[in-house]
């Protein structure tokens, strides 16, 4: 077997045996630097491009996902144990289009004070961490997504999110004009308060 095969199966058991996406330089440490880690790349997609699990950039990094046309035949009804609240999705709305952010902000912008398990949630589901300080009184954590976030949702990079008005067309945007832009229409919210926010 030469080297590229070799080289070939090395990056394919990588991928298959990681549980997060691996970008191109972690791979380059175990190939080493002769390895064209790109052209491999290239080569693993246009050869699983048929196959029913295809190799995809997310997070930037790469890895193996279901192929999408097959998604339907493979989808089970299950209970779901614990769906995020309001709170939690405006938070992480909040979080994912204005990061860095602090916790102030994130009041300041959904209109409410943030409840105490909120954050929480968002830090188990590995979708959002504290990264550094705000040069300010008080030197609050600022908040960001994590590139767990970007692998569960789909997303190569944060420049994939979803703009204004696909969420408008998509039946998405009812979080609140703040969330995205002042120059949005206001949304009536006839619940006035969510059981994770504070009164």
């Amino acid at each position: 077997m030469n080297e590229r095969a070799e080289q070939l199966r090395l990056i394919e058991a990588l991928l298959f045996a990681s549980p997060e996406p691996l970008s191109e330089t972690e791979l380059s440490l175990r190939l080493g630097d002769e390895a064209d880690i790109t052209a491999l790349l290239a080569e693993l997609v246009s050869g699983y491009a048929a196959h029913g699990i295809n190799l995809v950039g997310l997070a930037g990094g790469w890895t193996f996902r279901t192929a999408p046309d097959l998604a339907i035949s493979l989808r089970s009804e299950r209970q779901v144990e614990r769906r995020l609240s309001r709170a939690a999705v405006e938070t992480l709305a909040v979080i994912a289009y204005h990061q860095p952010v602090t916790r102030a902000e994130i009041e300041a912008i959904r209109g409410v004070t943030l409840g105490r398990g909120t954050l929480d949630r968002l830090l188990e589901a590995g979708w959002v961490q504290p990264r550094g300080r705000r040069e300010t009184p008080g030197r609050p954590l600022n908040w960001v997504t994590t590139p767990h976030f970007l692998a569960h949702f789909g997303l190569e990079g944060l420049n994939e999110l979803p703009g204004v008005e696909e969420l408008r067309a998509s039946g998405l945007l009812e979080i609140g004009p703040a969330v995205f832009g002042d120059n949005l229409p206001p949304v009536d919210d006839d619940s006035g308060s969510d059981p994770d926010d504070e009164p």
